[in-house]
């Protein structure tokens, strides 16, 4: 992640949450619920944004939220003190998901929602070799993404947009970041679509 994306999201921060609303309440919220499902012990939210995961995670669990943007990070603290969590510890921190300062294996599991949308093609090999570094032999890299749909008119309709998000976002519909997941050491466990055929679940192995 670079300075430009820092200032992206320091221009955008008090408005991110108004922008998203119809999205977050029309498609996210229920997949962030099959995101987080099933997880327990230490882990990572990478990407943490303004804590829209953070009413989602375990009970019990310890997460550590990180994010690049000071003024997203800003949000999320907020948003912890007013809406709270099952979770017995949140911490939330300044961090960069290409370069972390955890030591390996510290995770049973990393959850990035959305972030390998906004990271550019040449990072999403270092950001999966990161998040594999610090995530438990075994443990699981869990991302929600968007791609484009191949259905004609819908996809005519995404690359409408697709200018306006990179602007707004510095983001893109084209990742496809499980095509980096070997080479980052993970194995893919899952791969499946969970909104219509532009948003899909990866389950990545450790």
């Amino acid at each position: 992640m670079t300075t430009a994306k820092q200032k992206t999201y320091a221009r955008i921060a008090r408005f991110y949450d108004f922008l998203d609303y119809p999205f977050e309440y029309g498609r996210y919220r229920a997949l962030r619920r099959i995101l987080w499902d099933g997880l327990s012990g230490k882990l990572l939210d990478a990407g943490v944004g303004t804590g829209r995961n953070i009413e989602f995670y375990p009970k019990g669990s310890l997460v550590t939220g990180i994010d690049l943007s000071p003024s997203m990070l800003n949000r999320a603290m907020k948003r912890d003190v007013q809406t709270g969590s099952a979770a017995d510890v949140v911490v939330l921190n300044e961090g960069n998901v290409l370069k972390t300062s955890f030591d390996d294996d510290t995770f049973d599991a990393a959850v990035s929602s959305f972030l390998f949308c906004v990271l550019d093609g040449e990072h999403q090999l270092n950001a999966l070799k990161e998040l594999a570094r610090i995530t438990k032999p075994g443990g699981e890299v869990r991302i929600l993404e968007y791609a484009y749909s191949k259905r004609p008119l819908k996809r005519f309709g995404m690359r409408l947009w697709a200018p306006w998000v990179r602007m707004m976002y510095g983001a893109s519909f084209d990742r496809r970041t499980e095509q980096y997941a070997e080479a980052a050491g993970l194995v893919i466990k899952e791969e499946r679509f969970v909104f219509d055929d532009i948003i899909k679940l990866l389950v990545l192995k450790a």
